[in-house]
């Protein structure tokens, strides 16, 4: 049984190794899907928001981990 665990919590981590850019990835589309239903008008908005605010997180999480 504790094999199990083991083995889950690694598949787990392989995902999620870094909780505070999957907490950011995650309000990122949040805000993307409430851009896309705030503004149906407009179909590039929500795409627009996943794209630059995916891509900043990105670059913000690999400026703080080259500093460390």
């Amino acid at each position: 049984m504790t094999t199990l665990v083991a083995v889950c919590r690694e598949l787990i981590g392989l995902f999620i190794d870094d909780g505070s850019l999957a907490l950011a990835i995650l309000m990122v589309v949040v805000l993307a899907g409430l851009s896309a239903s705030l503004m149906p008008d407009v179909p590039l908005a929500g795409g627009v928001v996943l794209l630059l605010g995916c891509l900043g997180v990105l670059l913000a999480n690999v400026l703080r981990a080259s500093r460390s």
